[in-house]
């Protein structure tokens, strides 16, 4: 991966909708040398997706939630029936097996405290052995990005 590659994928972080053709003159490059840059891209798993990111608020679901959670089972077994579970919850907007203190931390993104509590009494009921859950809600959003920091 060169700075021509690099320079591309800031350019798609920051506007997935651009074309080939925008994308190759910003890089100063011909449209079929660029389109075989970002074909590359896909096919080596570099570029996972090409999403449109959207605003949470406007769609009633702005709180996020950050749970904390610890188990007594490690076991690769009750591991793959965790991911199943977590992979089948909408609201998991993403989860993370950690080091140090907790086991896991997910980012849950709902309407209202309703709704966490819906989520919350479905989460224990389908993954029992869960040894300590603690939430907490975001007040404000500061700074969101998925925007990766290439250079």
């Amino acid at each position: 991966m060169d700075s021509i590659d690099r320079q591309i994928l800031n350019l798609l972080q920051a506007d997935a909708s651009l074309s080939v053709t925008e994308l190759a003159e910003r890089v100063n490059l011909s449209t079929t040398p660029c389109w075989k840059r970002i074909k590359r891209l896909e096919e080596t798993g570099i570029i996972k997706a090409r999403v449109a990111l959207l605003d949470s608020q406007k769609l009633r679901l702005g709180v996020s939630v950050f749970v904390h959670i610890k188990t007594q089972h490690h076991d690769t077994q009750w591991l793959e029936h965790f991911a199943a579970v977590i992979a089948g919850f909408d609201e998991v907007m993403e989860c993370y097996r950690m080091a140090g203190e907790w086991d896991y931390l997910l980012r849950v993104a709902v309407e209202d405290i309703a709704a966490f509590d819906r989520f919350y009494k479905q989460l224990v009921k389908q993954l029992p052995g869960l040894s300590d859950v603690t939430s907490s809600f975001a007040m404000e959003e500061i700074k969101y990005s998925t925007r990766l920091p290439l250079g």
